[in-house]
């Protein structure tokens, strides 16, 4: 499909307004049941760097702010950070909700079952096969590999609350 065809769709606006020329899709938001384990999988595993974290006591939750950035191109001056990182695409926000992790029968829906919603976050990698490879080696669980099924190009692994992380590579196989 070409993209004119695209932007001819049915609820698709023929120009976006020019107001939102410079948006940026800066964050989602996972809810997780066990701070350490999340930040272990997503700065060991998945290469995310932690970037900010702000603590509500009062309200029962922290904030951890991540994303795969050079360390060097992060702000020190906390301000000047946390400017820099609502500035940028893809950040991936974790909510900790205090005391969740010490409850054996808690846990978050990740919406691929009934009620579906939420679906999956996407890391476009290099080299699909070598990180597949790797992940397998830190026995990371998968959702999907790379042999199963039509779609040989795509994986799927599992965080520790069960959020599904397609691993994509840009140029197909």
């Amino acid at each position: 499909m070409s993209l004119n065809d695209l932007h001819a769709l049915p609820g698709i606006t023929a120009q976006p307004d020019a107001a939102t020329a410079n948006f940026v899709f800066n964050h989602t938001m996972l809810r997780v049941k066990d701070i350490e384990k999340s930040l272990d999988f997503y700065t060991r595993v998945l290469g995310f760097t932690l970037v900010d974290k702000r603590d509500f006591a009062e309200a029962g939750f922290s904030l951890y702010f991540l994303a795969l950035a050079d360390r060097n191109s992060i702000p020190e001056d906390d301000t000047a950070r946390h400017q820099w990182m609502k500035s940028i695409p893809g950040v991936l926000e974790l909510t900790h909700n205090h005391g969740t992790e010490n409850d054996g029968q808690f846990a978050y829906h990740d919406g691929n079952s009934d009620p579906r919603g939420f679906g999956h976050i996407c890391i476009s990698v290099p080299d699909v096969v070598a990180a597949c490879e790797r992940f397998e080696s830190l026995q990371v669980p998968f959702q999907k590999r790379l042999a199963d099924g039509r779609m040989n190009h795509l994986a799927f692994i599992k965080d520790p609350d069960g959020y599904w992380v397609e691993i994509i590579q840009p140029t197909e196989l």
